[in-house]
């Protein structure tokens, strides 16, 4: 619904529609054998036998690319096929954890499903005595036959009253739900059967419609446990490899991973009769088809992928069967498959068919690329930046990546020799700015070189351009941005976005520019909020004040503390004896002239008019879109700006 309200419901159908048609890649437990390291990377070595965890990351993929935390060497004595069952060992291990279970106390799992007997294996090491719930029997004999101490069918008998008798009335210490369900009795039943003062830990999910009178007399402590451990969902532990120091989180979710291979190794935990099948990959459907059809069900069926050399791979893939070159069309090469890029950029390369035909999809996940790829017509997709570049048949190159990459693959396709289309910011890094302008000095004629400023594109912003055309005063301008929040751990908070100044209020810079017929800043003023608490940053809420050269004085209020129902961006400009009043890029007044002023029914921020002028440009030669002294000089308002609010005391 947000995405209706900012892009319309055509582009939003478009992106819903090519997200259900690529589908999304499968798996999450991996283990195999290291073909190439990063260059930071330290403790393995190619050939390394290794365990990998993740969504989106532990793929059921031939090839996968793995961030350290979440990748261990598997021991000797362990095989790739018990080894490949990592995360749901991590799960299960996190689970006991967050029990606390002590020698010698009485634990009941609820559901015997792989995650429940691996749990109750971890519980019988640590010497407690293990009661196990499932309706299905062949998992309860399993379960019996690895180590269960005793086990209930609640569909043959009242597994609350059997579990307070065979803890002699008093209940068990702790209560483990490993068992996925809507209702809400399992957790009321569990909370039942749990000793006043005990445990109840929730892994599985299950519905949560509690009942106060099951947990309110005896105090029970409700926990809930977070898939792998410490360091999940934290993308600076998983994707920037920062790891939690051991003296004060002994159990990451990488030191679970380690432990849980250690179990295998020693014999303390068994998965030989919990495998039923191992499939090669090429038989996936007939292994996921025997997970709902074989009686008994099968607790793990695993795809075993041929043996490959450990020679580097190809990181290229063509799909060539849907792709279209487009004749006299500019050929794209996209860097950078990102969210932004294929909700607003792609659709709009697609209207534009004449312009631009996309021929090459570069993302670091591959399965990303390929389906981005296959969606659009792709001749090829890849996860390697230098074959788009490098290609011939490349004509534009289109940068989607993270702000912190901007700089210098633009530099690198410019010496490449292709023109660059770049999201916003051109960079984050003050040094490529004078590297660019050194390309520039020292070309003839170089490459265009474009920034994705799409607010001067806009409509609205092409009238207000007219109005002004022969204005005979300098212009007074108050923008304010409602922004709208965004926690200091997302990424474009942090080094790789550059905040919210340098990742976004750039745009404002620009349009003040475009407004003011490209005149120069001659002064640069900036001042924050400063914030009590690490909710917000410095750069979240100021104010940028503009001095330019023709007299003009534009000022930025960016906020990110207003209300979400608030309309995002107003603007207001005084000049020659007018008013123009913009409203979210839907309407323009105008008021002290005989001027019309601009009406949508959606709104229209000049995303594909942008390009449109891009492809004038580069087919029809003269003025780039954007002059190249107004990029460097938006970069350079921006990094004054941030200079200013954060040097404040």
């Amino acid at each position: 619904m947000s995405m209706v309200r900012e892009y319309g419901l055509t582009t939003t159908l478009e992106r819903v529609r090519g997200k259900l048609a690529s589908g999304t890649p499968t798996g999450y437990s991996a283990a195999g054998r290291v073909v190439a390291l990063g260059e930071d990377v330290v403790g393995f070595n190619v050939g390394d036998q290794v365990a990998c965890a993740g969504a989106g990351i532990a793929n059921h993929a031939e090839y996968i690319d793995v961030p350290v935390n979440l990748a261990v060497r598997v021991p000797e004595g362990v095989g790739l096929d018990a080894a490949s069952t990592i995360t749901l060992g991590a799960i299960a291990m996190q689970g006991v954890r967050r029990a606390a279970p002590t020698l010698g106390e009485s634990i009941a799992v609820i559901g015997l499903g792989i995650i429940g007997q691996l749990t109750a294996q971890f519980l019988a090491a640590n010497g407690c005595r293990v009661i196990g719930v499932d309706v299905d029997r062949d998992r309860i004999e399993t379960a019996l036959a690895n180590g269960l101490n005793a086990a209930i069918d609640p569909t043959a008998e009242d597994h609350v009253s059997r579990i307070l008798h065979l803890t002699g009335g008093f209940g068990a210490d702790a209560v483990i739900i490993t068992a996925a369900a809507a209702s809400s009795d399992i957790i009321n039943e569990a909370m039942r059967a749990t000793r006043k003062k005990g445990r109840v830990v929730l892994v599985g999910d299950v519905g949560l419609n509690l009942n106060r009178s099951d947990f309110y007399p005896k105090e029970l402590d409700l926990l809930v446990s977070t898939s792998y451990g410490p360091g999940r969902y934290d993308p600076n532990y998983e994707e920037g490899g920062n790891d939690y120091p051991l003296p004060y989180v002994r159990w990451t979710e990488n030191r679970n991973m380690q432990a849980y291979l250690a179990l295998l190794r020693d014999g303390r935990a068994n998965v030989s009769n919990l495998i039923s099948h191992v499939h090669p990959v090429t038989d996936a459907e007939l292994a996921y088809t025997s997970l709902q059809s074989e009686t008994p069900k099968p607790l793990i069926v695993l795809l075993q992928y041929p043996n490959a050399k450990l020679d580097a791979t190809s990181r290229s893939v063509s799909v060539v069967t849907r792709h279209k070159s487009r004749s006299g069309a500019l050929r794209v090469g996209l860097i950078g498959a990102s969210s932004f890029a294929q909700a607003i950029h792609l659709p709009n390369l697609r209207r534009l068919g004449s312009d631009f035909t996309l021929h090459a999809v570069m993302s670091r996940t591959g399965s990303n690329a390929r389906a981005v790829a296959e969606q659009y017509g792709a001749a090829y997709c890849t996860t390697d930046e230098a074959a788009v570049l490098h290609d011939p048949e490349v004509d534009v190159v289109f940068i989607a990546s993270r702000h912190n990459t901007h700089g210098a693959t633009v530099l690198r396709a410019l010496h490449a020799g292709k023109h660059v289309f770049v999201e916003k910011p051109l960079t984050l890094n003050v040094s490529d700015i004078d590297e660019i302008a050194r390309f520039y000095r020292a070309q003839e004629r170089g490459p265009l070189l474009m920034v994705g400023y799409n607010r001067r594109f806009a409509p609205a912003i092409t009238h207000c351009r007219r109005l002004l055309a022969n204005r005979t005063t300098p212009l007074m301008v108050n923008y304010r941005m409602n922004a709208g929040y965004i926690a200091p751990d997302h990424w474009v908070q942090g080094p790789e976005g550059g905040g919210r100044n340098l990742g976004e209020a750039c745009h404002i810079y620009d349009l003040f520019q475009a407004l003011a017929g490209e005149a120069r800043a001659v002064s640069v003023s900036a001042v924050a909020v400063s914030p009590r608490q690490a909710h917000w940053r410095r750069n979240d809420n100021f104010v940028a004040t503009i001095g330019l050269s023709d007299g003009s004085v534009c000022v930025l209020t960016y906020t990110s503390m207003g209300a979400k129902q608030h309309s995002k961006e107003k603007m207001e400009i005084f000049a020659d004896g007018m008013v123009l009043e913009l409203d979210d890029y839907r309407a323009l007044d105008v008021e002290g002239a005989r001027h019309r002023g601009w009406h949508s029914s959606v709104q229209r921020k000049g995303h594909q008019e942008e390009l449109e002028a891009l492809s004038n440009a580069i087919r029809n030669g003269g003025d780039w879109p954007i002059p190249l002294d107004t990029l460097l000089a938006t970069s350079r308002i921006s990094f004054e700006v941030e200079q200013q609010i954060n040097c404040q005391a």
